[in-house]
C-alpha cells in the first residue's frame, strides 16, 4: 500500500503546482473515516481507496481526481456526508465523489433494480464529468485483483459478471485497453476456471516448448524493418488468454486450431512510417487476406488508432502485427486518461465521447431496470463496424447492425420515420445485416411509425429503447380511448349529470392526477366501474350487484331472433360474446351459426340465410378468443393467468401458437361475462409489461 508521502510524491512529480496540504488532508481522512474497517482480505480497509488514487497517479490525473479515488468509498461505507466532503474539499470533488458513489442503502429494491438505478445514476454523472469512469474503473479495477478473498463463489461470479458485462466494455469504449483487458482476465478466471486454467496451462507449455520463439519471430520483424531504413521497436506476447477464449467460442474450434496465437507490436516514429512499415512487412511475408483493418484513416469510436496485419511466417504459423506510433500507443492503452493529464486542462476530447448521448437518451426511455441494463450493454457493445450516409458521414455500429439500428443512430426522429432502406444503392429488407463500408440510406415517410416487429432484428440500445418507448406510447394511447368508452357507459348509468367539477373531485378521490390517467386506468381495469360510479356520485353504486359474486355456474346462451327449439352454436371462427352484434346462418340441415357483424368469415359469400340476431338478456356469459404476445422470460405466463384471475376470467384452452425468441405467442379461449368484460381483459393485458401485444381473435 502507498504510504502518505509516497502518493503526495507521485502526485508533485507530474504536478509541481498540487495543492500538498489538500492532498495529506484527504488521506488523512480516508484513514480516520474507514477507522477499523476490513477488507475481505483482511487488509484495513482504506487500503483499498489509497491503492485506487495510486492507480489514478500512474495515469497522471489531477489533483481533484486523486482525492476522489481516496474519498470514492466515504460517503457510502462511512458517516462522511457529501456536505462534509464539499465543506473541506470543494464542491468539485464532492461532485465527483457523489458521482462515483453507488446506491446500495437501497433496501427496497431488487438486485436487478438496484444494479440499474446504481448504473444510471453513474452514467448521468458520467456524462458531466468523464473523471467518474475513471475512477469507477480504478476502482473496479482494484476490487476485481482481490476477488479471490471473497470466499462466497456466488458472490465472486455476480462481480465478476457485472465486470465482464459493464465495465470491460466501458473501458474499451474510453480506450483504456490496460483496464479492459486485466478486467477480462480476472472476470474470466471467475466465471469459466475450468477453461481458464486449460488455456492458460497451454499457454505456458507452448512457452516452455518453443522457448524464444516470440523474441525470434519480433527479431526477424525489426530486422526487415531496419533495413528499410525505418527506425522502430518491436515487441511480441501471446494473445490474451480471454481473447482466445472467446475466438474459440465464436469460431466453434479446439485450442489446436486457434492459428494466430502470437501477436506482435511495432512502434514507429510517425504516421507515415506506419503504411512504410506494413508495405515492408507485407513484402517480406504472406498477409492473410481479409485480416487488414485500417483504424489509421478510420480510428475507433473511443480514438484508437493503429495498422492491424495478420501474416503466415515460417511453417504456416500465422501471427498478428499492429503498426502504430509511440503517441498513438499511449493513447490506445490508456486512452481517455491520455487526454486528462493535468497539464491538459482536463477537456473531454469530444470525438471520444459521443457515444455518451446514446446512452442518456437510453436513461430517460428506460421503462424498468431489466430494460436499462440490457439497453446499456446493448450501447457499450465492443465489436464495431463502420457505415456511411450517402453524403460520407461516417457511423459506427456494433455487429449485425441493421439499416434501424443505423437510423437510429443518426437520429431518433429518422428511425421512428423509416419506411425502407438502400445499402449500396440496392434496396434491401430493414433487417438486413450491414457490413463494413455499406453506404446506407434510408427511406423515409411522415406517416411511418415504429414496428414491434423490429425488437426483433435491431441489435443497437438506442434502437431497442425507442422502438419500446413508441410501442408503450401507442397502447397506453389505445388504453385510454377504450378508458373513454367505457367512462360514457358509466356516466349514462350515473343517476345525476356531472360536470367538470366533479369530475376533477372524482381523480382526487382515486389517488389519480390527470384526466388521461382516469381514462388509463379505467382501460387496463384498474379501477372497477363501482369505485369510479362512487368516485364520481358518492353512494350511487349501493345498489350494483358485486362483481366479486358474479356465478361461476355453466352459463345460459339465449339468442333473441330465432324460433324456439332451434339448434344453433356461436362461430369459432369469431366467438362472439354478448355485446357483440350478431347475426345468424341457416344452411339446410344444419343448426344455425351465430357470427359477430363483422367476422371476417361473412365476407367469404357463405351461401345461407341470413338472420337478424340479438342476445337474450338471460345470457349470462360466453367463451371469447384473444391473442397473446409474450416476452419470452421467467414469469411472464403466470402474469398473464394472473390478470385473467383478477378480472374473473376462466380459461378455457390454451395454446402457444408461435415460438419467435425473444417472444411466445398464445391463444387463450376465456369464459367471459360480456364484450366490456372482454375489452377489460384485453386492455389489462396490454398495459403488463410481460405483454407484447394482445388483441381479441
Amino acid at each position: 500500500m502507498l504510504r502518505q508521502y509516497e502518493l503526495v510524491e507521485r502526485v508533485k512529480a507530474y504536478d509541481p503546482d498540487a495543492d500538498e496540504a489538500m492532498l495529506n488532508r484527504a488521506y488523512v481522512y480516508t484513514v480516520q473515516k474507514h477507522g477499523t474497517q476490513k477488507r475481505a482480505s483482511g487488509d484495513p480497509y482504506f487500503s483499498h481507496p489509497v491503492e485506487v488514487a495510486g492507480l489514478m497517479t500512474e495515469l497522471k490525473l489531477d489533483q481533484e481526481t486523486i482525492i476522489t479515488a481516496l474519498l470514492h468509498d466515504t460517503v457510502e461505507d462511512t458517516l462522511a456526508t457529501i456536505d462534509e466532503v464539499e465543506r473541506l474539499f470543494g464542491p468539485e470533488v464532492a461532485r465527483l465523489v457523489d458521482g462515483v458513489t453507488k446506491l446500495s442503502k437501497i433496501e427496497t429494491l431488487t438486485e436487478n433494480e438496484r444494479a440499474a438505478e446504481n448504473l444510471r445514476k453513474f452514467l448521468l454523472a458520467m456524462s458531466e464529468d468523464l473523471r467518474v469512469l475513471l475512477v469507477k474503473l480504478a476502482d473496479r479495477l482494484h476490487n476485481m485483483r482481490t476477488l479471490h478473498f471473497i470466499k462466497s463463489a456466488e458472490k465472486r461470479q455476480r462481480i465478476a459478471r457485472e465486470t465482464m458485462d459493464i465495465y470491460a466494455p466501458l473501458a474499451e469504449r474510453v480506450g483504456m485497453y490496460e483496464y479492459m483487458r486485466e478486467m477480462q482476465l480476472l472476470a474470466f478466471e471467475q466465471l469459466e476456471p475450468e477453461a481458464y486454467a486449460t488455456i492458460t496451462g497451454r499457454l505456458a507449455q507452448i512457452r516452455s516448448q518453443e522457448g524464444g520463439q516470440v523474441d525470434a519471430i519480433a527479431l526477424s520483424l525489426k530486422q526487415a524493418l531496419a533495413e528499410a531504413g525505418l527506425k522502430v521497436e518491436v515487441t511480441g506476447r501471446e494473445k490474451h488468454p480471454y481473447s482466445i477464449w472467446r475466438k474459440m467460442a465464436e469460431r466453434h474450434v479446439s485450442f489446436e486450431q486457434i492459428t494466430d496465437i502470437m501477436a506482435f507490436r511495432v512502434i514507429t516514429e510517425t504516421a507515415a512510417d506506419c503504411y512504410t512499415a506494413l508495405g515492408v512487412i507485407h513484402q517480406a511475408w504472406q498477409m492473410i487476406p481479409g485480416r487488414f483493418k485500417d483504424y489509421l484513416s478510420t480510428p475507433k469510436i473511443n480514438g484508437y488508432r493503429s495498422l492491424h496485419t495478420s501474416l503466415i511466417y515460417r511453417n504456416s504459423m500465422r501471427v498478428e502485427v499492429q503498426i502504430k506510433t509511440a503517441e498513438m500507443h499511449r493513447t490506445n492503452e490508456f486512452g481517455l486518461a491520455a487526454h486528462w493529464a493535468y497539464k491538459q486542462g482536463g477537456d473531454q476530447p469530444d470525438g471520444q465521447v459521443g457515444w455518451l448521448r446514446d446512452l442518456i437518451e437510453i436513461l430517460d426511455t428506460s421503462h424498468d431496470a431489466e430494460e436499462l441494463l440490457e439497453h446499456t450493454k446493448l450501447a457499450i457493445y465492443q465489436d464495431r463496424i463502420f457505415a456511411f450516409t450517402p453524403k460520407g458521414a461516417l457511423h459506427q455500429l456494433p455487429k449485425g447492425a441493421t439499416p434501424i439500428d443505423f437510423a437510429f443512430g443518426v437520429h431518433t426522429d429518422l428511425g421512428s420515420a423509416a419506411v425502407g432502406a438502400k445499402i449500396n444503392g440496392r434496396h434491401v429488407p430493414l433487417r438486413t445485416q450491414l457490413v463494413n463500408g455499406d453506404v446506407v440510406e434510408i427511406i423515409k415517410s411522415r406517416n411511418a411509425e415504429p414496428q414491434l416487429s423490429w425488437l426483433g432484428f435491431v441489435v443497437t440500445g438506442k434502437a431497442r429503447a425507442a422502438i419500446r418507448r413508441f410501442v408503450r406510447q401507442k397502447e397506453r394511447q389505445e388504453v385510454a380511448a377504450i378508458g373513454q368508452k367505457l367512462f360514457d357507459e358509466i356516466v349514462e348509468r350515473l343517476p345525476a349529470k356531472i360536470g367538470k367539477k366533479a369530475l376533477a373531485a372524482a381523480i382526487k378521490r382515486l389517488d389519480l392526477r390527470t384526466e388521461e390517467e382516469l381514462m388509463f386506468a379505467i382501460g387496463s381495469a384498474k379501477v372497477d366501474d363501482r369505485a369510479v360510479m362512487e368516485a364520481l356520485v358518492p353512494g350511487s353504486a349501493a345498489d350494483l350487484p358485486d362483481p366479486d359474486r358474479w356465478p361461476q355456474q355453466q352459463r345460459a346462451i339465449a339468442i333473441r331472433g330465432l324460433t324456439p327449439g332451434v339448434a344453433f352454436g356461436l362461430a369459432d371462427c369469431c366467438h362472439p360474446v354478448p355485446g357483440d352484434r350478431i347475426v345468424g346462418l341457416r344452411q339446410p340441415g344444419k343448426g344455425v351459426e351465430v357470427h359477430a357483424i363483422d367476422c371476417l368469415a361473412l365476407a367469404n359469400g357463405i351461401d345461407a340465410d341470413w338472420l337478424d340476431l340479438s342476445w337474450d338478456a338471460r345470457t349470462d356469459g360466453a367463451t371469447g378468443r384473444l391473442r397473446a404476445v409474450l416476452y419470452n422470460r421467467p414469469g411472464t405466463l403466470a402474469e398473464m393467468a394472473a390478470i385473467f384471475a383478477t378480472n374473473k376470467a376462466n380459461v378455457v384452452n390454451l395454446q402457444m401458437t408461435q415460438r419467435d425468441d425473444p417472444f411466445h405467442t398464445y391463444e387463450v379461449d376465456l369464459e367471459v361475462r360480456d364484450l366490456a368484460h372482454l375489452t377489460r381483459i384485453v386492455s389489462a393485458l396490454r398495459a403488463s409489461d410481460a405483454v407484447a401485444q394482445a388483441e381479441r381473435i
